[in-house]
């Protein structure tokens, strides 16, 4: 099962702090995006998905707001009515952890079909296997093996 995060954020005088969700951008393919990632990750579904209408900014039938879930941690997706000079950029990434190598080259083999790998899935000094992957809508993705329990020999 994929790991789950939980982030909770504190003022300087204890008063929580709102929610901080990630947020894709699409070009046109948010709900083939949304699909996509939910099919990679258990306990993962599409909560609202709101599209566009003819009367409406940008394309019809394209998503206006949407919210899913991956591994149970909430996104928002949208895809954008306005056309703009940029995508994802690697310098921010969704960081996946593992605890099985089925688990690892499974997503590496889905992640990288259609998309770049900027990292080798290998083992590295500072993971036993890991990966960097840009999908084929340019989402980042950094993908690690945990360290087994036991010391390694």
């Amino acid at each position: 099962m994929a790991p789950l995060c939980v982030l909770v954020m504190r003022g300087a005088k204890g008063v929580a702090m709102p929610e901080i969700t990630t947020f894709l951008m699409f070009d046109g393919e948010a709900e083939e995006g949304m699909r996509f990632y939910i099919s990679l990750c258990e306990q993962s579904e599409t909560l609202s998905i709101s599209k566009r209408g003819p009367d409406q900014d940008g394309v019809e039938g394209t998503v206006r707001h949407a919210t899913l879930t991956l591994s149970r941690q909430e996104f928002r997706a949208i895809d954008s009515a306005v056309k703009h000079g940029f995508t994802f950029a690697p310098v921010v990434s969704l960081y996946v952890r593992y605890d099985t190598e089925e688990e690892i080259d499974r997503l590496f083999g889905r992640l990288s079909q259609g998309g770049d790998v900027l990292t080798p899935l290998a083992a590295y000094p500072f993971e036993e296997k890991f990966s960097w992957v840009a999908d084929r809508y340019s989402v980042s993705w950094q993908l690690s093996l945990a360290w087994p329990i036991s010391p390694r020999s």
